[in-house]
């Protein structure tokens, strides 16, 4: 059984079924089994475990070296995952692996793309296919080789990033894609790396690349930056002088009905806007999201509620003050549309006034689309745009009176 990778793996480790598929692509994060995947499948292909023996394998790497370290004699390459009586025979300079039935796997580097130029497989397995250099041509060339047996497949294995290839990939009919956390193998992975790993990284956009292997991608039409707010983003806050906690409030209530946007955000001794918190909730009754709401002022100790009073009117602030009469409490009156609202605030950001700290996956995923894309309200955006201009704008809107 130690060498029965059925009984170890995954669901998402197993091939897919049928023979139906050309490409088998496996986006992972660090450390989620996605090598071990890999290496099983060329293993039992080659042994003919999964069906027809395939009898030429290419085996591709961003480099030779990565190839050798990482695919074949990595500790979850290759060589490990055969026993002593079934191991494969590893020649580096001749960059081949022999089987003892007489497969047998080529080794290429997707930096030498011409390489693949000639020789011909049935099957491939592409490792870490978001790092090649010459990713189009190096695939270019796979897919004129791959013209032996009955169904000739490849298998990528690779954290994903953005890239044209990958996004062909995974809108190709004869893709199937299965995807792989680096939470799903923590029990293989070392506890004080995962604690320092997901401290650092959880939530934010790299971590969701490299940890949940997610293909973040900016849209390009969006008022805010991912990079943008990565690069402001901190752990902790400088002493604050005003709390402000912002409400989009929804039109109705139940499981269809808009998110109650939420966001608390405070302004710092140093002139900047420091987004503290999204308590953003869905679904909720009036009364339960204005508790929600007064929780978070008291806790966070605000010094105002802003909300927005377009759809709801005095009904708002009316049930807020059911809960609790004594918190100050700011109505506003949107005059104009969403985008035109937060355009101001994205030049804050772009002029490095705005920070978050800590993540906040959900709200920055409706910074980063178009405003009302698929018809969604981005209530949680509306809540961070009417607290930030609440902080920071609002003195542009509304002068100060000049006593003579």
């Amino acid at each position: 059984m130690l060498w029965d990778w059925t009984a170890w793996a995954r669901l998402d480790q197993l091939p897919p079924k049928g023979d139906q598929w050309r490409q088998w692509l496996i986006l992972g994060g660090r450390g989620s089994g996605k090598t071990r995947s890999g290496a099983e499948w060329v293993k039992a292909i080659a042994h003919g475990e999964w069906g027809e023996t395939a009898k030429h394998i290419a085996i591709i790497a961003p480099t030779h070296a990565e190839a050798r370290l990482v695919m074949i004699e990595g500790q979850s390459g290759l060589l490990s995952v055969h026993g002593q009586d079934e191991r494969p025979l590893y020649e580096p300079s001749k960059r081949t692996i022999t089987w003892p039935n007489g497969s047998k796997a080529q080794v290429f580097s997707a930096e030498d793309y011409d390489g693949l130029r000639g020789p011909q497989f049935d099957a491939a397995w592409c490792d870490e296919l978001a790092k090649w250099k010459h990713a189009d041509q190096a695939w270019d060339m796979l897919q004129f080789a791959l013209r032996l047996g009955e169904n000739p497949v490849a298998v990528i294995t690779t954290t994903p990033r953005p890239m044209a290839l990958l996004q062909r990939l995974l809108a190709d009919a004869g893709t199937i894609t299965t995807r792989a956390t680096t939470l799903a193998n923590r029990k293989n992975l070392a506890k004080p790396f995962m604690k320092a790993i997901l401290e650092r990284y959880q939530g934010t956009r790299l971590g969701r690349q490299e940890l949940g292997g997610e293909l973040m991608e900016d849209n390009p039409d969006a008022l805010f930056k991912r990079d943008l707010i990565e690069s402001q983003r901190l752990r902790e806050h400088p002493e604050l002088q005003r709390i402000v906690v912002a409400v989009d409030p929804p039109a109705g209530h139940g499981k269809a009905s808009n998110a109650c946007g939420i966001v608390c955000v405070g302004l710092g001794i140093d002139g900047r806007a420091y987004v503290l918190e999204d308590a953003s909730v869905q679904g909720l009754r009036p009364a339960k999201w204005a508790a929600q709401i007064v929780a978070l002022y008291h806790a966070r100790k605000a010094d105002r509620v802003v909300a927005e009073i377009n759809q709801g009117g005095a009904m708002v602030e009316q049930v807020l003050r059911e809960v609790d009469d004594e918190i100050s409490f700011r109505a506003v009156h949107a005059s104009r549309g969403k985008k035109a609202r937060a355009e101001p605030v994205a030049a804050l950001y772009e002029q490095g006034k705005v920070s978050h700290v800590g993540t906040f996956a959900e709200l920055e995923d409706e910074m980063c689309n178009v405003i009302g894309e698929g018809g969604k309200s981005p209530d949680r955006l509306d809540a961070l745009v009417w607290a930030i201009a609440d902080l920071l704008l609002k003195r542009r809107v509304e002068p100060r009176v000049r006593v003579v």
